[in-house]
């Protein structure tokens, strides 16, 4: 099994996705609070962890429905190429990459290390009982900024950087900057879920899966999408960043270009397997710079 197996596995490209969500929660904590110099390194390195484990988790507990999937029969798993007992051995390595970072990081983030890996082991199965699946994988993504801020929220403040009993008063430090942050993330993630189970419409209805195309359709998706993308924006907004001249164009920009994908260009994905595979390359992409730009409109505001 070598590293570009590995790298395939657990799709490296989605944790390049996923890494400006965790780094934007690190610059919102570092601005507030300040951070030691490895602390950035060892919470990028949770994220990898954290994420490699629910790729994992998932390609385990899905390889007998993707046998089934023509798109995904020939994954690792189901087409023999790795075995069980290798998935497990790296989702162990990268459940240890994550509980040794958050051990490095202090004693809140090892504590709390429980709440990723129980909402990434929960997300599998939620699809075979209800389209809020996608919802919750919306919530394991909206934890990365949260849980980059507590890494060093935590640093300073101790359990209070969560629960906010700070002096004998009640202050919550997280809202509303990390909590509007997170609840975009949420929506945006889900946004971007909804439509990639537009891949497999007709064999999730064939296996009972319940995905929200599946079960309501193509037209009920794109409204839910135009939908969720502007609750993000409005979520995005709200947070109250300074640079305004800055955040606040980047946010707007950015979600009429996802609005953009997920009308006009998914109303051709229809039209062919070549169709979708080209809206689904433009979705991920679209949600990939979205990601980087906000991520870069923030550092440019912060230092």
């Amino acid at each position: 099994m070598g590293i570009s197996e590995i790298l395939e596995f657990v799709k490296v490209e989605h944790t390049l996705f996923s890494l400006p969500f965790v780094l934007i929660g690190f610059v919102l904590a570092d601005q507030q609070f300040g951070s030691d110099r490895l602390d950035i390194f060892w919470i990028i390195l949770a994220a990898v962890g954290a994420r490699g484990l629910a790729m994992a988790l998932n390609r385990i507990v899905d390889r007998e429905i993707d046998a089934d999937n023509p798109r995904t029969a020939s994954r690792h798993l189901p087409s023999g190429a790795m075995s069980i007992e290798s998935a497990w051995i790296l989702a162990s390595v990268f459940l240890s990459m994550l509980l040794f970072s958050a051990w490095r990081l202090n004693e809140v983030a090892l504590k709390m290390a429980w709440l990723p890996v129980l909402a990434f082991a929960i997300y599998p199965y939620t699809k075979r009982f209800s389209w809020i699946c996608h919802f919750w994988i919306g919530l394991c993504l909206a934890l990365a900024p949260a849980g980059a801020w507590v890494a060093i929220a935590a640093d300073d403040h101790g359990w209070a950087a969560i629960t906010g009993s700070l002096g004998g008063g009640s202050e919550f430090l997280w809202f509303p900057e990390i909590f509007l942050i997170s609840l975009g993330v949420a929506l945006w993630i889900t946004t971007f879920d909804i439509n990639y189970a537009l891949m497999d419409v007709d064999v999730d209805r064939s296996q009972g899966i319940h995905s929200f195309p599946a079960t309501y359709g193509e037209a009920a998706t794109m409204k839910l999408s135009v939908f969720l993308t502007a609750g993000w924006m409005v979520s995005f907004i709200m947070t109250g960043i300074g640079g305004r001249e800055i955040w606040v164009p980047t946010v707007i920009l950015a979600s009429m270009i996802n609005i953009y994908i997920v009308t006009n260009l998914a109303t051709r994905a229809t039209i062919s397997s070549g169709e979708m595979e080209n809206y689904q390359k433009s979705l991920f992409r679209g949600s990939m710079i979205t990601g980087w730009a906000l991520l870069g409109s923030l550092v440019f505001i912060a230092y």
